[in-house]
């Protein structure tokens, strides 16, 4: 989710203005909410000793850390992401938690990589901003050593994620969001499984699988105003807004979300693409 159209404007503003800082306040709840696609990035991270993990679009880290803890002192994991505030975050973290993972602030799409430095480039949510995706997969091909591997999770398309479009549609008569193309860089930019194959051969990763899964997450439901009103689309509409405005959006905004609450619980169903290829 952080990767930039260069580092003075497109995806780069929006991650170090609202859209990061909403990130960084909500990472405690975010981090529960995705706890079940961070297990299936972790799970895929061979144990094994000398291990050198590269996490695109790392947000706040927490899949950085816990990737580091099951590599253990034997081996290392880099998240990188170009948003100031997450960084500095999951610096933060890494060393309150006393876990030895290492952060660079930087876009994926052109930061110079030691050629050939990682075992596996993993990224949840976080490749489907780059402005030259080719180009950006082709630089994390050229970070990988041979025969490493690359795993990703991405959107499926917004069609088959109405949850994740819900604060938008609810919210189109009271504030102005503006739409992008499908294929532009956002949350549903992968969202086609033809167009990420076409995408990573052209980059010159080989042995491309693409599997569909649908997982199931939830949070509290004290948590949820907060969610839509700091992130997404609406969260960054809002943030101008004063706080009688955003009380007032929130309001009318809410009910669109009664079908996912039951009790004191929200849940859905996150449809995603799980992309697999070897450098």
């Amino acid at each position: 989710m952080e990767q930039a159209r260069g580092e003075k404007g497109g995806q780069a503003a929006v991650w170090n203005g609202p859209g990061g800082q909403g990130w960084v306040e909500m990472q405690e709840v975010t981090d529960g909410l995705f706890q079940p696609l961070e297990d299936v990035l972790v799970d895929a991270v061979d144990s094994g000793a000398g291990g050198r993990v590269l996490d695109v679009g790392c947000g706040a880290g927490v899949t950085t850390l816990a990737i580091a803890r099951r590599l253990g002192s034997g081996g290392s994991c880099t998240g990188i992401d170009v948003s100031e505030a997450l960084v500095s975050a999951a610096r933060s973290r890494a060393e309150r938690e006393g876990v030895g993972a290492r952060f660079i602030r930087a876009d994926a799409q052109r930061h110079t990589f030691e050629p050939g430095s990682f075992n596996m480039v993993v990224s949840r949510f976080g490749v489907m901003f780059f402005d030259d995706t080719v180009q950006a997969f082709a630089n994390l091909r050229a970070a990988a050593r041979e025969g490493g591997l690359l795993r990703l999770i991405v959107w499926r398309s917004a069609t088959e994620n109405p949850f994740m479009t819900t604060a938008a549609r609810a919210a189109a008569l009271l504030v102005k969001i503006p739409q992008g193309e499908p294929e532009a860089p956002g949350q549903f930019a992968l969202a086609d499984e033809q167009r990420v194959r076409t995408l990573l051969e052209k980059s010159g990763w080989t042995g491309i699988e693409i599997q569909s899964t649908d997982v199931v997450c939830t949070m509290p439901e004290k948590n949820l105003v907060r969610y839509f009103t700091q992130l997404g689309p609406l969260g960054r509409a809002l943030s101008d807004m004063d706080p009688s405005a955003r009380a007032r959006v929130a309001e009318l905004v809410r009910p669109a979300f009664d079908p996912y609450v039951d009790g004191s619980e929200v849940r859905f169903t996150a449809a995603c693409w799980i992309v697999g290829a070897r450098a």
